[in-house]
């Protein structure tokens, strides 16, 4: 069996090595889309971002996608600089000029911008904002379903940094698969304050119990727009779905689990701590919801 895999693994596609990257309102080749090291994203982690994806030609669940990055920059007093209308055109501008038609994921990035000395106020921020967006032909490859194990680490409180926020400041989940991967697993499952289930370091997390389908309440877990769209197919469908608190037990005895994100999708779970998760691979729901998922994806674009 591979050693390590991950939920982002992709095919590799030597027309990334001569990408275009948009920054601060032009289009520069990969190796000349440079940022100051006085930004305050590389100093400081304060930025925010999104994942999207192209689907034949269309950026699937966009208006979630920015109405969640609006929200963060909203959150953290952060002046974009550029109207909504505007930041989409920069997209499909990035778009274009890669010649991109699917396959394709797009990292959007808002830091504060540079900073006029290497501290931590904001108001040394004077600059404006930094707006990055990279650009990759992006055809997920994992080979296999996904092992994952339980860590220290968990998503913390809404005073101390809210889960929900899409920051850049990922160091705790950094940890947290750093962690995973020296147990020999190939990410991290995290619990909540209380000890439930509550998400992986990179995706989030459901189960399958007896046909039914169930994830964390969302009180401690990242706002995801997959698990959000799952959520919804599961209601229009007539699938058992039940945002709730569970526990490890509840984990290592489902008959199914899988992850959600703007990436994989739905990528299969194999094993939770060493404990092979029902076949250990992927279950007839988590088939299921991954075609209805194909079917939205269609509708959203057509």
């Amino acid at each position: 069996m591979q050693e390590h895999v991950t939920t982002h693994q992709a095919e590799e596609d030597a027309r990334n090595d001569a990408i275009f990257i948009y920054l601060n309102g032009e289009i520069v080749p990969k190796a000349q889309a440079l940022v100051s090291v006085y930004d305050s994203g590389f100093m400081l982690g304060d930025g925010i971002w999104e994942g999207l994806r192209l689907y034949d030609g269309c950026w699937a669940f966009i208006d979630d996608h920015f109405d969640r990055l609006f929200e963060a920059a909203k959150a953290i007093d952060l002046d974009i600089g550029l109207t909504r209308e505007k930041l989409v055109e920069a997209l499909l501008e990035t778009q274009r000029a890669n010649k991109m038609t699917t396959d394709a994921h797009a990292r959007l990035m808002i830091t504060r911008g540079v900073k006029t000395r290497p501290f931590q106020h904001p108001s040394l921020s004077r600059s404006g904002p930094t707006i990055t967006i990279i650009m990759e032909h992006s055809r997920p490859s994992i080979p296999r379903p996904i092992r994952l194990a339980t860590v220290p680490h968990m998503r913390g409180l809404p005073m101390t940094q809210d889960p929900k926020l899409n920051s850049h400041s990922k160091l705790n989940c950094i940890l947290a698969c750093i962690a995973a991967e020296k147990a020999g697993a190939d990410e991290a499952l995290m619990l909540d304050i209380n000890g439930f289930v509550n998400t992986t370091n990179a995706c989030n997390f459901f189960i399958v119990r007896k046909g039914a389908v169930w994830t964390s309440t969302g009180d401690y877990c990242m706002n995801g727009i997959t698990r959000q769209k799952v959520i919804d197919l599961c209601h229009s469908h007539d699938i058992p779905i039940y945002e709730r608190n569970f526990s490890l037990v509840d984990t290592y005895g489902a008959d199914e689990a899988f992850l959600t994100g703007t990436f994989g999708a739905q990528t299969p779970v194999a094993s939770v701590d060493g404990r092979q998760i029902g076949t250990g691979d992927m279950g007839p729901v988590t088939r299921r919801l991954r075609g209805l998922y194909k079917d939205l994806i269609k509708e959203e674009c057509s």
